[in-house]
């Protein structure tokens, strides 16, 4: 019989106290209000914990590595109890048959309970032979998987949207899970997503026993609601008109804006610039590498990555990826945009007093 988080976290040694942390922590990253933690104790007391299916497909494992490495400690030690990770190619002790037993039974003995969660695009070509699993194409286990699943979630923006798989020219003609899934899919697009976040998505699953909200692409819009450049830390120096003009120059360790170098943040949904990576520390703009997009749909064939956009939506900070789109411009341009050179004049006297600053510590 399966055993609820609670009774699986006893068995390992933590006290109540710890595990009142680690609902406060599950409630937060599910997007959920403090007022929540109680019943999130209560779910993770009482109900058990939901099968997991994990499929893989056309990927390179990123988002398994991510997810596995979320930040907090005790999920470190328990994420697999957490889960009741009935099957995973990557994650599972058995092989062979011995594997594709325990798919089947995972299957007839929870349906309608069941979460299926995949990684990686599906080819269609030639039959789909062209990722095969016991002896079944990705596109046969896929449906055979999903048809009695409770809930289908894309890790990941090569099952989301196909990802590199999918990039031109295409050589195995690989979908997106949900052009496949006649239910509705959750998308946790990124490449590869956040860990936190796909621990939140899977814990507001488990606690309300229900989907998240989604945006017109399918991204829980608890984590997919503002534009990366709308909670960026350089996003003064954006207003401001202080850009980055060339890699390691004397702006660039000034930590001035990314977008001449071809920063996505303007037109990406994600909550990097707020959860971020390595226990909260980072994101890749903080290391000083422009966001390439890849939460959004065709981000691979979305240009060149170190050329700025020609053009984007505009700034509202309250903009949602339902209201302003995610129009991503391919061509570029000598200039910045329009918006960036009118900020420029707005901001020409802030400009000025920086460089006069800079001239005085020269």
């Amino acid at each position: 019989m399966s055993h609820s988080i609670w009774q699986s976290m006893q068995q390992k040694g933590y006290s109540r106290r710890e595990f009142l942390q680690f609902c406060a922590w599950a409630a937060a990253a599910a997007g959920l209000s403090k007022t929540a933690v109680g019943q999130v104790a209560e779910a993770f007391e009482k109900k058990q914990k939901p099968v997991v299916v994990w499929m893989h497909y056309q990927e390179c494992t990123g988002c398994s590595e991510s997810f596995i490495r979320a930040a907090h400690p005790i999920v470190a030690d328990v994420l697999l109890d957490v889960l009741s990770l009935n099957y995973s190619e990557t994650l599972m002790a058995p092989s062979g048959f011995q594997a594709e037993k325990s798919l089947a039974e995972s299957i007839r003995d929870n349906k309608g309970k069941y979460i299926v969660v995949v990684e990686g695009a599906v080819p269609t070509r030639d039959g789909g032979v062209y990722c095969m699993i016991g002896g079944k194409t990705a596109e046969q286990s896929l449906r055979t998987v999903a048809a009695d699943a409770a809930a289908v979630i894309a890790w990941g923006s090569c099952a989301a949207f196909g990802g590199v798989q999918a990039a031109k020219p295409n050589p195995t003609d690989a979908v997106p899970i949900s052009k496949l899934v006649n239910k509705p899919v959750i998308n946790v697009p990124g490449c590869p997503p956040i860990a936190d976040v796909m621990m939140g998505v899977a814990t507001h699953i488990l606690v309300l026993g229900q989907l998240p909200a989604l945006d017109d692409q399918g991204r829980p819009k608890e984590f997919y609601g503002r534009r990366v450049h709308d909670t960026c830390y350089r996003r003064p120096n954006y207003d401001a008109g202080l850009f980055v003009e060339s890699w390691d120059d004397e702006n660039a360790r000034k930590g001035y804006c990314l977008y001449k170098m071809g920063c996505r943040g303007p037109v990406t949904y994600n909550a990097c610039s707020v959860v971020r990576w390595n226990d909260g520390t980072s994101s890749p703009i903080q290391s000083g590498h422009g966001c390439i997009g890849c939460s959004e749909a065709a981000f691979w064939d979305n240009g060149p990555f170190y050329q700025h956009l020609p053009s984007f939506p505009d700034f509202g900070i309250e903009s949602t990826a339902d209201t302003v789109g995610t129009v991503v411009g391919v061509a570029t341009v000598a200039g910045v945009a329009a918006h960036a050179v009118v900020t420029n004049i707005r901001k020409r006297s802030v400009i000025a007093e920086v460089h006069a600053e800079d001239h005085k510590e020269l």
